[in-house]
């Protein structure tokens, strides 16, 4: 299967052959459905916060900020924001090929983005761009300034560089609505708000740039010190990419050909970072300023919680770790397990309760001493994006999962009528706890499934082929997690994944 180049190859890539090796099996076997038991809904898996719980846990999160723990927010922000303007290329490209421009503006997100252009924060600077007044530009010019290097070049740059937002006196782009955003509720005791941006090779030099050039305004406007770092997907978690007949797909040059791994690639640069609590939001999803309030309390609501939960889970890893089994009594077992069945949701494998006191004690040890995340759920209102559900593991345990619905058999009835009971869907809001109480880092790696990846069909140089997508962040990269759910308002959801949605009313000035 692989030549003595082919090794080679591997091997400068940083890529290990067993793991190569892996994915081609992955090819030939496929993917198992994950089996979801019930539907996550708030008082069966999701915790619904009231006001004074709300802030009982914004205040332990400020108790514990004085004791000096760490803060740190992870962006994931690679990758172009080709697909945001979808259907202002396909516009371009029918205008290019000779279609009238009254046809191609029948397309009604087409129509619905010229007459609303004005309306774009981004307006002012590609009024700027325009050789002549924009009404007197024919639609193409329009979209050229927009999507091109003729003008404000939107369909190659990543979406944490387009202006997303407009000021009385200014605009921001997605990069700086995340930097403000990070000094509500990441800053420390020390005044220092860290944040981590994951970027394309590409992209590092102009997110640098943009850093350098807006740094001290914030600083000054939020009485802040920030410590950005940057990061790029390494190429040892791309993925082998194989033809239809599960063979290593060449090039025209008869290399390997690797592509991406996906979102769940990112585990690696997670793996790579320290701090005591990590908040992971998305480019895409962030507010103009008056519209924060929420994001802030729920954001800093949802890290007290788990620091509140994560204090007893403490307590048992230290008592687990420190003593024998045999020097445990009835009522210390009854009591964690019930913590972990009853509060943390991790339900043991039906066929086997661990009566024996050793093995109840090694399991317990093992179900404690691992990470735990708290994520962020919003009532489901048609938007895309995962869904929470009681699942069960590979152990034949359950607990709750972030769950796709490319990893759930949807020709199955009964799995299918459970899906239609969900209630939320996660927006990718987590707060992550990844040391044990010895204030040790968690290797991350080893509580992923492996076997929650993904195949896809794509094509290359007009040949069919198949290419993996590693487990995502936050579904199968983060399986083996203590994990709880907790409603957050709508309001803390607002994603752009087509230039229209800034466009909505959540992106438009107060």
């Amino acid at each position: 299967m692989f030549n003595a180049e082919d090794l080679v190859f591997i091997e400068e890539r940083g890529s290990d052959l067993s793991t190569v090796k892996e994915q081609v099996k992955n090819f030939e076997k496929g993917f198992p459905f994950m089996e979801i038991i019930q539907a996550a809904t708030v008082g069966k898996g999701i915790i619904q916060l009231n006001e004074e719980h709300a802030n009982q846990f914004i205040d332990f999160l400020n108790h514990k900020l004085e004791h000096g723990i760490s803060l740190l927010k992870f962006v994931p922000a690679s990758g172009a924001a080709s697909r945001m303007f979808k259907d202002l290329f396909s516009a371009k490209s029918k205008l290019e090929s000779g279609e009238t421009e009254a046809k191609v503006l029948q397309e009604k997100s087409v129509n619905y983005f010229f007459d609303n252009l004005k309306k774009f924060a981004f307006y002012t600077e590609f009024e700027k761009l325009a050789s002549q007044p924009v009404e007197q530009l024919s639609a193409l010019e329009v979209l050229d300034l927009v999507l091109t290097e003729k003008g404000l070049n939107y369909g190659s740059l990543p979406k944490g560089l387009l202006t997303f937002h407009q000021y009385s006196d200014d605009c921001r782009t997605a990069f700086e609505e995340h930097c403000a955003e990070g000094a509500q509720y990441a800053k420390d005791k020390a005044g220092q708000v860290k944040i981590h941006f994951t970027v394309s090779p590409e992209h590092q030099d102009a997110f640098e740039a943009h850093l350098k050039a807006i740094r001290s305004k914030y600083e000054q406007a939020f009485e802040v010190q920030y410590d950005i770092q940057f990061s790029q997907q390494k190429p040892s978690t791309d993925t082998l990419a194989v033809d239809m007949n599960n063979q290593p797909f060449r090039n025209g040059d008869s290399s390997l050909l690797f592509r991406p791994g996906g979102h769940g690639a990112l585990l690696e640069n997670l793996n790579d970072l320290d701090a005591d609590l990590i908040f992971i939001k998305n480019i895409d999803n962030v507010v103009p300023d008056y519209l924060k309030e929420d994001t802030t309390k729920y954001k800093k609501a949802l890290a007290g919680l788990l620091l509140n939960y994560q204090k007893r889970i403490f307590s048992y890893q230290q008592i687990l770790d420190e003593r024998h089994y045999t020097a445990l009594d009835s009522k210390f077992y009854a009591e964690a397990s019930s913590f972990l069945e009853n509060i943390l949701n991790v339900k043991p494998p039906t066929s086997h309760y661990y009566s024996e006191k050793e093995e109840l004690y090694h399991y317990l040890k093992e179900k404690f001493n691992r990470p735990i995340r708290v994520c962020g759920m919003v009532k489901n209102e048609g938007e895309p994006g995962g869904g929470p559900f009681w699942a069960k593991n590979r152990d034949g345990s359950v607990s709750l999962q972030v769950v796709e619905s490319s990893q759930i058999d949807l020709q199955n009835k009964e799995q299918q009528s459970i899906v239609s009971q969900a209630t939320h869907f996660n927006p990718v809001d987590l707060i992550c706890g990844i040391k044990n109480y010895r204030g040790e880092k968690y290797n991350l790696l080893t509580y992923r499934d492996p076997q929650t990846g993904f195949i896809s069909y794509k094509s290359k140089d007009g040949k069919e082929l198949k290419a993996q997508e590693l487990p995502g962040l936050w579904n199968g990269a983060m399986a083996d997690w203590n994990t709880l759910f907790v409603e957050v308002p709508i309001t803390t959801f607002n994603p752009v994944k087509t230039v229209n949605d800034l466009l909505r009313k959540e992106h438009q000035p107060d």
